[in-house]
């Protein structure tokens, strides 16, 4: 789908990765996007950005979101979140297990076919979630985090199958480290400009791509785990 007049919608828009969205839409001329935050406030104003208040843990905020967008041709469900879970005594803390599976699986899952019907009525469109590298690895203070991102790679692969008969274009997008608040206390990593990610992103809705790799890290592991490796713990 052309990004060029549409309208679109995207979450966690005011930081990190959803601000750089925001700002790369309006340049690649969509007319409209709605930015849509837990607190709008945090949401920096332009011309052709719309604030929306959003929790993608709740379905009446989603179902507001539904009613308030009812004009999107786009979706990028982009909110995440890491409670960077590494217990010394090797234990799992559940409830953040549980929250990031609430924000970075179910929200996505929830989001997507909230706007099903609206994006049909609108001539299909696409809807974009964003996975990650550690969708297909996991690391020892990940454990938690990864999990979610393999919940909403399946899940995409299932809307994906779900929604074709509507029109509706559904890309995952798996990427590594991207250089935001997120991953500001990791040392000694490759970190990636988010808007070169963004660009990456945007180009491949562009091109119908259904699996978005975006970046060097994430196709290297990609070919890695097609060779085998990573498949067994290391030592």
């Amino acid at each position: 789908m052309l990004i060029k007049n549409s309208i679109a919608l995207v979450t966690g828009a005011n930081r990190g990765l959803g601000k750089a969205f925001v700002q790369a839409l309006l340049a690649a001329g969509a007319t409209k996007v709605y930015a849509a935050a837990r607190d709008i406030t945090t949401i920096e104003p332009a011309p052709g950005v719309v604030p929306l208040e959003l929790d993608v843990t709740r379905p009446d905020a989603i179902a507001a979101a539904v009613a308030a967008a009812d004009d999107i041709t786009l979706l990028i469900n982009n909110a995440g979140i890491s409670r960077n879970t590494d217990l010394s005594d090797g234990g799992v803390d559940f409830n953040a297990l549980r929250d990031e599976f609430e924000t970075n699986a179910i929200g996505p899952l929830a989001m997507s076919l909230g706007f099903s019907a609206v994006l049909a009525a609108n001539g299909g469109g696409a809807i974009v979630n964003i996975h990650s590298a550690l969708s297909w690895i996991n690391l020892p203070n990940t454990l938690t985090y990864s999990a979610s991102k393999a919940a909403v790679w399946s899940l995409t692969n299932g809307l994906r199958l779900r929604l074709a008969e509507q029109g509706t274009l559904v890309s995952g997008v798996h990427v590594a480290f991207v250089d935001t608040d997120m991953t500001r206390e990791l040392q000694g990593v490759d970190k990636s400009d988010p808007a070169d990610i963004v660009h990456r992103v945007l180009q491949g809705v562009e091109n119908n791509d259904v699996e978005i790799l975006a970046d060097e890290t994430t196709r290297t592991i990609q070919q890695n785990l097609s060779n085998g490796i990573y498949l067994r713990p290391i030592g």
